[in-house]
């Protein structure tokens, strides 16, 4: 059952009755009074609500606001019994501002957009008034919010403008700079390109001295060849002669060949017998270990070697190598991972060792050569499962000490004239061991000759 209104309806009645608003609510003002009656609404009974609201009753206010602000302002404007309800709450929660309204003097200090709501919802006389007051209030305020705007983007337009204006005079300053130093140095380009002119001329009237003495020159050195054959002739003659000197004298020295020989053969029976019997009294033990074998470094098993950089050379002929490990008791040092990455970059670092290692074991069984491969296992963190291949000697080089390092350290353990050849395409490498008395070679050259194991 609806309620009708009670007697305290009177005064807002009237001042419908008597005024009505011309033009929509200001917008400030319809935000203001939706959230009044937001507010007021959850005060109110299911059945003090007009039924449309019914269904917004256990909104929050923001919710409420947000979701049926049209309806409340459709439902605050048509249906008087529900307006002053919301009077009523609005009579409690700011009796103030109401009692001022409705007595005809609302206070100056409260804001216009309050008070144009409020006389909006309570309808005293003269709320017409307040609610245009209040929307002319609103523009004014957003007038001088939009000129406040204008005004610091105008300020901001102005800075840039000085800033841009800066920075075209600097950059014209740079470029009459820049201007400058063209001129000038076209300038010097024209200076340098007549000097250049006059090089060419004092090199052209060369060119004529130098044909006219050529000229000369050949004339001079055809006659030189002609008395140079003449002298031919003569040492040919005199060659004949010598010839037969010579093969007279052969014939003269084979009868006292035979002495000389014994005379060798018996030196040379006297220095085999004095070796052997130098051996026989020293006794020296059988060799066993190599120079290679005592320099400290990692063997295979202990750690994982991590990547080097590699810096590949031009190739070259593999004949040089070859002609190299026929020399006797030669050493191979390789560069492992320096080989392995100029030759096949893109494997896993195991593969390309036991690459490389299945191929230096092919050449040390053509060749006989002792060789020993040296990887860089200054960084090793992991167990390296490793079984050295026959023929090669396989070595990591410790925490802290470098592949290049240990190769400098083979080097030089080895005795003064041993042939000792290394490779490596790094440059840094190649110099120590050539000025330690090694043949560097790069990795071009073995990786070319494995291709032919």
């Amino acid at each position: 059952m609806v309620e009708q209104p009670d007697s305290g309806a009177g005064p807002a009645g009237a001042g419908d009755a008597a005024e009505a608003l011309d033009r929509p609510l200001p917008e400030g003002v319809r935000r203001r009074v939706v959230a009044l009656v937001s507010d007021a609404f959850g005060g109110l009974t299911v059945n003090e609500l007009p039924t449309q609201l019914r269904q917004y009753a256990r909104f929050t206010p923001t919710r409420r606001a947000k979701f049926a602000g049209n309806a409340m302002a459709a439902a605050l404007e048509g249906d008087p019994l529900f307006r002053q309800r919301i009077g009523e709450r609005l009579r409690e929660s700011q009796p103030e501002l109401t009692g001022a309204l409705e007595t005809g003097t609302p206070p100056a200090a409260a804001d216009p957009v309050d008070v144009a709501a409020a006389a909006y919802v309570l309808r005293p006389a003269g709320w017409v008034k307040l609610v245009a007051a209040a929307g002319e209030e609103a523009q004014r305020a957003d007038a001088e919010r939009a000129d406040e705007e204008s005004r610091r983007e105008l300020e901001r337009l102005r800075e840039e403008l000085d800033r841009l204006k800066a920075g075209t005079r600097a950059e014209t300053e740079r470029l009459r700079t820049e201007l400058d130093a063209a001129r000038k140095e076209a300038e010097s380009l024209h200076r340098k390109l007549r000097s250049a002119q006059s090089d060419v001329k004092r090199g052209e009237a060369a060119v004529r001295r130098t044909s006219a003495e050529a000229e000369a020159a050949k004339a001079e050195a055809h006659a030189q060849v002609s008395a140079a054959e003449s002298e031919a002739r003569r040492l040919k003659a005199r060659l004949g002669e010598a010839e037969a000197a010579v093969e007279a004298g052969r014939r003269a020295s084979r009868e006292g060949r035979s002495i000389e020989d014994m005379r060798v053969r018996l030196l040379l029976d006297t220095v085999l017998d004095a070796a052997s019997g130098l051996r026989r009294e020293l006794a020296l033990p059988p060799v066993s270990l190599h120079p290679a074998d005592t320099v400290d470094a990692v063997e295979p098993g202990r750690m994982t070697p991590k990547d080097i950089a590699a810096r590949a050379l031009s190739e070259t002929d593999p004949a040089l190598l070859d002609q190299l490990l026929a020399l006797p008791q030669v050493h191979l040092l390789v560069d492992g991972y320096n080989v392995t990455k100029t030759g096949y970059p893109t494997m896993p670092l195991e593969k390309q060792r036991l690459r490389l290692l299945g191929g230096l074991a092919m050449l040390a069984a053509q060749t006989g050569a002792e060789i020993t491969c040296v990887f860089d296992g200054a960084e090793l963190a992991a167990p390296v499962l490793l079984a050295p291949p026959r023929g090669v000697r396989v070595l990591f080089s410790k925490p802290g000490v470098t592949a290049d390092e240990l190769i400098r350290q083979l080097v030089r353990a080895e005795p003064p004239g041993r042939p000792v050849v290394v490779v490596s395409t790094d440059r840094e490498v190649a110099d120590g061991v050539a000025k330690a008395g090694a043949r560097p070679v790069p990795s071009a050259m073995l990786l070319k000759r494995l291709s032919r194991v």
